[in-house]
C-alpha cells in the first residue's frame, strides 16, 4: 500500500503543478489589456469592449438601428441590445433605448414642467408595482382632531395627562402605463443632430402634455386622479349677475380665502389663456376710480409670471375654458403626490412601417397620482372650509 499511495502522489503532482500554473498564467491574463493576435505581425489592442461605450445620443443609436435593417443584419453596432427572445432577430423585437438616454427624458420633463416640477415626486424600486403609504388624517383644526389626532393642552401641576391617539389615511397607489410611439422616416434618420433634439424634444413635450393632463384632470380610470376630481376640492361660488364668461376681482379674492395659510408659499394660480383679458382689466373698486388686482409680468428684469396675491399666474392648456369650473384654479401643487418606477421602459423596430421606410419608437413610462388630502379641512375658527384645491365654479349669470 505504501508503495501505492508514493505512486498516486508521483502521478497527482505534476497535475497539481500544471494547475497552479495555469491560475497564474490567468491571473496576469485578467490584469493586461486583452492582446490577440491576426495575420503576419500585425497586433490589436483592444482596452476597451466597443460595446461599453456609451452612445452620444439618441439620434446616433436611432441611425445604428437604421442601418442594421437597412443591411438585413449584417451591420449592427455591439451597443445594440435586441427585444425579444431571439438573437439578431428583429422580428421577435426591436431594439432597446439606451437606459441613459431613455431616462434624461424623464429627468427633463419634471425639470422643465411648470406643473410636475411642483408636485411632490417618489420612485418606487424593486419589483414594486404601486405603493400604499399611511397619510395623516388632517381634515379638521379643532383641538384633538389636528395631525389626525394629536392634542396639546395647558396643564396645572400635578394635573393628570391625556393620551391621544393619531388616526391615518391609507392612500393606495398603482402604476398605470403612458406610452408614447413616433415614426421617423428615412430621411430624419439621416441627421442625427435634428434626430435628437426633435426626438428629445417631442416625447418631452408629449408626456408633459398627457401627466399634466392627469394631475389636473385625471379620472383615475387606467390614469392618475386629477385635481378636478379630488374629494378635497372647493369650489367658490361666482358672484350673482357677473355674467357667464367672466372673471372678476371677488372670485379672487374668496378663492385666496380657502387657501390653507400656513401653506401660502406653496399656491399658484393656474388658468386658461382665454381669461387673461380679465386679468389685465380687472380691478377693485375705491370711491369714483379703482386699483390693479392683477401684477402682470415685468419683462426682462421682472418677475416670470403675472401674480395675484403674489403668488405665480401659470397659463396653462389644462385649465377649463372661461366660464367653466376649473378655468383658474388656485393649488397646492406639492399636495400632489406621484410615483413612478423610476425608468422609462424603451425600445425601437422598423417592423410596422417597414413599406414606407419608417422606423418607429417607443417609450412606455408607468406612474400614477392622486392628491394626497382626502378632504377640505374644517378651520380651528371660522366657518369656510380651506383646501389646497380651489376653483370658481360654473354658475355665472
Amino acid at each position: 500500500m505504501p508503495e501505492l499511495k508514493e505512486e498516486l502522489e508521483k502521478t497527482i503532482k505534476p497535475l497539481t503543478d500544471k494547475v497552479k500554473e495555469l491560475e497564474t498564467e490567468l491571473n496576469e491574463y485578467k490584469a493586461k489589456d486583452i492582446t490577440r493576435k491576426v495575420t503576419g505581425d500585425t497586433e490589436i489592442k483592444v482596452v476597451k469592449d466597443e460595446g461599453d461605450k456609451p452612445w452620444k445620443s439618441l439620434g446616433e443609436q436611432a441611425v445604428a438601428i437604421k442601418d442594421f435593417y437597412i443591411s438585413q443584419g449584417t451591420k449592427i453596432d455591439p451597443r445594440l441590445k435586441i427585444t425579444g427572445s431571439g438573437e439578431r432577430v428583429p422580428a421577435d423585437g426591436g431594439f432597446l433605448i439606451d437606459k441613459p438616454l431613455s431616462d434624461q427624458l424623464i429627468e427633463n420633463l419634471f425639470t422643465q414642467s411648470d406643473i410636475l416640477s411642483r408636485v411632490t415626486k417618489q420612485s418606487l424600486s424593486g419589483n414594486a408595482n404601486g405603493i400604499k403609504f399611511p397619510a395623516v388624517n388632517d381634515q379638521n383644526r379643532s383641538d384633538g382632531y389636528r395631525h389626525g389626532g394629536i392634542l396639546g393642552y395647558w396643564a396645572g401641576e400635578g394635573a393628570q395627562k391625556t393620551a391621544t391617539k393619531p388616526t391615518f389615511d391609507m392612500v393606495s397607489l398603482e402604476l398605470k402605463k403612458l406610452v408614447g410611439l413616433c415614426y421617423c422616416t428615412d430621411e430624419i434618420l439621416e441627421d442625427v443632430s435634428f434626430l435628437t433634439g426633435w426626438l428629445d424634444r417631442s416625447f418631452r413635450d408629449e408626456f408633459n402634455f398627457k401627466l399634466c393632463d392627469a394631475v389636473i384632470n385625471g379620472d383615475g380610470a387606467a390614469k392618475p386622479l386629477g385635481i378636478m376630481n379630488s374629494p378635497a376640492l372647493i369650489t367658490v361660488t361666482a358672484e350673482t349677475g357677473q355674467g357667464s364668461t367672466t372673471i372678476v376681482a371677488e372670485n379672487i379674492i374668496k378663492m385666496w380665502a380657502r387657501r390653507i395659510s400656513s401653506r401660502a408659499s406653496n399656491y399658484v394660480w393656474l388658468i386658461n389663456q382665454d381669461i387673461e383679458p380679465q386679468l389685465y382689466t380687472m380691478a377693485l373698486a375705491v370711491g369714483t376710480g379703482g386699483v390693479p388686482v392683477y401684477m402682470p409680468a415685468g419683462g426682462i428684469s421682472g418677475a416670470m409670471y403675472g401674480t395675484l396675491f403674489a403668488r405665480p399666474v401659470i397659463p396653462c392648456d389644462f385649465c377649463q375654458t372661461l366660464g367653466t369650473a376649473g378655468d383658474v384654479i388656485l393649488v397646492d401643487l406639492s399636495r400632489y403626490m406621484l410615483v413612478d418606477k423610476g425608468d422609462v421602459q424603451s425600445a425601437s423596430s422598423i417592423h410596422l412601417k417597414f413599406d414606407y421606410d419608417e422606423t418607429v419608437f417607443r417609450w412606455v413610462y408607468r406612474v400614477d397620482g392622486q392628491p394626497m388630502d382626502k378632504t377640505y379641512i374644517t378651520p380651528f375658527k371660522g366657518t369656510n372650509y380651506q383646501s389646497p384645491f380651489i376653483v370658481l365654479n360654473s354658475t355665472r349669470t
